[in-house]
């Protein structure tokens, strides 16, 4: 492993300077070409080589969420506590910005960004305008321009069909919430609802009258939505139901559990997220694990190939989830 004097002899600094840029003084005033250098050549000599990050300077984080949207779904709550500790462990200097700041306070001097929520073609133009450096999670709404990380949600749907099938069940529902378009300002399908209609009409077992959606992935939209199956089925409540999301999994069944109807024994509950809860809910629920912290790692380190080492070509990434068997299904 080579010494800070071998560093600095090799790209021809003092060892003042090279100490200071490998510690990230902020203090310290030299051309980013310098800094550039003596981090090229210290992973060249293999200084330190786990340990030196060079900072990144003037990254946006655009948290476009509401505060409301936030508090309904800790998914997103997670994602954000996420990204800004692997900011530090990156060494990526970090301003957020919210929705409710408007796109215009995003300044146009940023060096990238990483983004999560719902953005109009105005914003993502505005964004085009300003960098070609940005990372979008769980979603991708432009990518031609921008790289993306997001949960292989399609495939997840169809596996929670699978699944199901193989336990037996063929009257099997939806529960989930829809998209808001914010360009329309319409809400439209969700990616798992058009999943689940193509796969379950592929094999002749869609039923419309239980397929059950409204904006809002909350708890409330779950116990609401199960509720309104409830009445309007009665003793033809399907065996089985897909929800999107855990929160309205977790609504769901407070509404199984008020109205005494057995969970699984009547009906099952398969689910997306395994948030914190979701082994504690009575009876446990069986749900797909996205590991968040894999989502926003993979996002940081997609936004240092574009801005440290110059990648052009744009990246969109899927990542898997297992399925967490518990009480909640037979």
């Amino acid at each position: 492993m080579a010494t800070i004097k071998e560093v600095a002899e090799a790209a021809g600094y003092s060892i003042s300077t090279v100490s200071r840029v490998l510690n990230n003084d902020s203090t310290l005033s030299v051309p980013d070409e310098t800094r550039k250098k003596i981090f090229e050549v210290a992973e060249k000599l293999n200084y330190r080589k786990k340990t030196v990050r060079m900072l990144v300077k003037n990254i946006a984080f655009l948290y476009w969420l509401t505060d409301k949207e936030e508090l309904e779904d800790v998914y997103f709550k997670t994602m954000r506590l996420e990204i800004e500790k692997l900011a530090s462990k990156f060494n990526v200097e970090l301003t957020t910005y919210k929705i409710s700041d408007g796109v215009e306070a995003i300044p146009e001097d940023i060096g990238g960004f990483i983004a999560v929520g719902s953005f109009s073609e105005k914003e993502l133009a505005y964004l085009r305008s300003i960098t070609p450096h940005g990372v979008f999670i769980d979603s991708s709404p432009d990518s031609d321009h921008f790289d993306s990380v997001r949960p292989d949600l399609m495939q997840m749907t169809k596996k929670t069909v699978d699944f199901l099938i193989e336990k037996g069940h063929e009257k099997i529902g939806f529960i989930g919430g829809t998209y808001h378009n914010p360009n329309t300002d319409e809400d439209e399908m969700d990616i798992r609802e058009r999943t689940f209609r193509a796969y379950m009409s592929e094999k002749g077992l869609l039923e419309e009258h239980y397929m059950f959606c409204r904006r809002g992935f909350s708890v409330d939209n779950g116990y609401h939505l199960m509720g309104k199956a409830i009445n309007e089925l009665g003793e033809k409540l399907p065996t089985a139901f897909f929800t999107a999301a855990d929160p309205i999994a977790v609504g769901c069944l407070q509404a199984l559990n008020e109205k005494g109807i057995a969970i699984p024994g009547r009906v099952s509950i398969i689910s997306i997220n395994n948030i914190s809860v979701a082994k504690y809910v009575s009876p446990p629920l069986t749900t797909f694990h996205i590991d968040i912290g894999e989502l926003c790692k993979n996002a940081i380190e997609l936004l240092l190939e574009r801005v440290l080492e110059k990648r052009n070509i744009v990246k969109t990434l899927y990542l898997g989830a297992e399925l967490v068997v518990r009480k909640s299904t037979n």
